[in-house]
Protein backbone atom coordinates (compact mmCIF):
# COMPACT_ATOMS: atom_id res chain seq x y z
CA UNK A 1 0.00 0.00 0.00
CA UNK A 2 1.19 3.19 -1.19
CA UNK A 3 1.50 6.51 1.16
CA UNK A 4 -1.03 8.77 -0.40
CA UNK A 5 -2.32 12.65 0.40
CA UNK A 6 -5.53 13.45 1.54
CA UNK A 7 -7.16 14.85 -2.36
CA UNK A 8 -8.93 17.86 -0.87
CA UNK A 9 -5.79 19.51 0.39
CA UNK A 10 -5.48 22.50 -1.29
CA UNK A 11 -8.77 23.58 0.71
CA UNK A 12 -7.67 22.95 4.08
CA UNK A 13 -5.19 25.38 6.32
CA UNK A 14 -1.75 25.57 6.04
CA UNK A 15 -1.42 23.96 9.95
CA UNK A 16 -3.31 20.60 8.25
CA UNK A 17 -1.27 20.90 5.00
CA UNK A 18 1.82 20.45 7.22
CA UNK A 19 0.55 17.73 9.09
CA UNK A 20 -0.43 15.92 6.12
CA UNK A 21 3.02 16.51 4.57
CA UNK A 22 4.85 15.73 7.70
CA UNK A 23 2.61 12.41 7.95
CA UNK A 24 3.68 11.36 3.90
CA UNK A 25 7.17 12.23 4.84
CA UNK A 26 7.35 9.85 7.72
CA UNK A 27 5.17 7.34 5.84
CA UNK A 28 7.88 7.43 3.33
CA UNK A 29 10.81 7.06 5.38
CA UNK A 30 9.29 4.23 7.18
CA UNK A 31 8.59 2.31 3.38
CA UNK A 32 12.30 2.95 2.84
CA UNK A 33 13.24 1.32 5.93
CA UNK A 34 11.27 -1.81 5.10
CA UNK A 35 7.96 -1.41 7.09
CA UNK A 36 4.70 -2.01 5.33
CA UNK A 37 1.88 0.46 5.39
CA UNK A 38 -1.18 -1.18 6.38
CA UNK A 39 -3.42 1.62 7.28
CA UNK A 40 -3.16 5.32 7.44
CA UNK A 41 -5.41 7.64 9.50
CA UNK A 42 -7.41 5.03 11.30
CA UNK A 43 -10.11 7.17 13.18
CA UNK A 44 -12.71 5.93 15.90
CA UNK A 45 -14.52 8.48 18.38
CA UNK A 46 -11.58 7.53 21.23
CA UNK A 47 -8.67 8.76 18.96
CA UNK A 48 -6.56 8.45 15.43
CA UNK A 49 -3.85 6.47 14.85
CA UNK A 50 -1.40 8.57 12.17
CA UNK A 51 -0.05 5.30 10.34
CA UNK A 52 -0.46 1.86 11.12
CA UNK A 53 2.31 -0.37 10.06
CA UNK A 54 3.82 -3.60 9.74
CA UNK A 55 7.66 -4.52 10.74
CA UNK A 56 7.68 -7.98 10.33
CA UNK A 57 5.46 -9.65 12.45
CA UNK A 58 4.99 -6.75 14.55
CA UNK A 59 2.05 -4.13 14.37
CA UNK A 60 3.96 -0.59 14.57
CA UNK A 61 1.46 2.13 15.39
CA UNK A 62 3.09 5.25 14.96
CA UNK A 63 2.09 8.50 15.82
CA UNK A 64 3.72 12.03 13.77
CA UNK A 65 4.22 15.02 15.39
CA UNK A 66 5.54 18.26 13.99
CA UNK A 67 7.18 20.99 15.63
CA UNK A 68 8.99 23.95 14.20
CA UNK A 69 11.04 24.57 16.87
CA UNK A 70 12.22 22.58 20.39
CA UNK A 71 10.94 25.23 22.18
CA UNK A 72 8.46 23.49 25.30
CA UNK A 73 10.41 20.13 24.49
CA UNK A 74 9.74 20.05 20.72
CA UNK A 75 7.67 17.02 18.93
CA UNK A 76 8.49 14.19 21.18
CA UNK A 77 7.70 15.51 24.34
CA UNK A 78 4.09 16.35 23.13
CA UNK A 79 2.73 13.12 23.78
CA UNK A 80 1.35 13.74 27.26
CA UNK A 81 0.06 10.56 29.04
CA UNK A 82 -3.62 11.61 27.99
CA UNK A 83 -2.73 11.12 24.47
CA UNK A 84 -1.14 7.85 25.36
CA UNK A 85 -3.96 6.25 26.36
CA UNK A 86 -5.93 7.46 23.14
CA UNK A 87 -3.61 5.91 21.08
CA UNK A 88 -3.66 2.77 23.29
CA UNK A 89 -7.54 2.14 23.05
CA UNK A 90 -7.43 2.86 19.38
CA UNK A 91 -4.73 0.18 19.09
CA UNK A 92 -6.50 -2.55 21.24
CA UNK A 93 -9.25 -1.93 18.74
CA UNK A 94 -7.44 -2.84 15.93
CA UNK A 95 -5.83 -5.14 17.50
CA UNK A 96 -8.76 -6.85 18.27
CA UNK A 97 -10.96 -6.75 15.18
CA UNK A 98 -7.76 -7.60 12.58
CA UNK A 99 -4.68 -8.69 14.40
CA UNK A 100 -5.99 -10.22 17.76
CA UNK A 101 -2.49 -12.21 18.25
CA UNK A 102 0.50 -10.14 16.42
CA UNK A 103 2.85 -8.85 18.71
CA UNK A 104 2.76 -5.11 18.65
CA UNK A 105 4.32 -1.53 19.29
CA UNK A 106 4.42 2.53 19.80
CA UNK A 107 6.77 4.39 17.55
CA UNK A 108 7.01 8.42 17.55
CA UNK A 109 8.41 10.06 14.06
CA UNK A 110 9.57 13.75 15.53
CA UNK A 111 9.54 16.02 12.63
CA UNK A 112 11.49 19.54 12.93
CA UNK A 113 11.41 22.45 11.36
CA UNK A 114 14.20 21.42 8.75
CA UNK A 115 12.55 18.57 7.89
CA UNK A 116 14.77 16.30 10.38
CA UNK A 117 13.06 13.13 11.01
CA UNK A 118 13.75 11.24 14.51
CA UNK A 119 12.33 7.80 14.39
CA UNK A 120 11.83 6.72 18.34
CA UNK A 121 10.92 2.82 18.45
CA UNK A 122 8.63 1.61 21.73
CA UNK A 123 8.52 5.33 22.25
CA UNK A 124 6.12 4.54 25.25
CA UNK A 125 4.90 1.18 26.51
CA UNK A 126 1.46 -0.28 26.36
CA UNK A 127 -0.25 -0.18 30.18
Amino acid sequence: MACHAHLDSKTKAPHLQRGETTEQLACKHLQASGLKLLQQNYRLKMGEIDLIMRDGDTIVFVEVRYRKSNRYGGALYSIDPRKQMRLLRTAQHYLQSRAPNAPARFDVIAVDGSNDIHWVKNAFESC
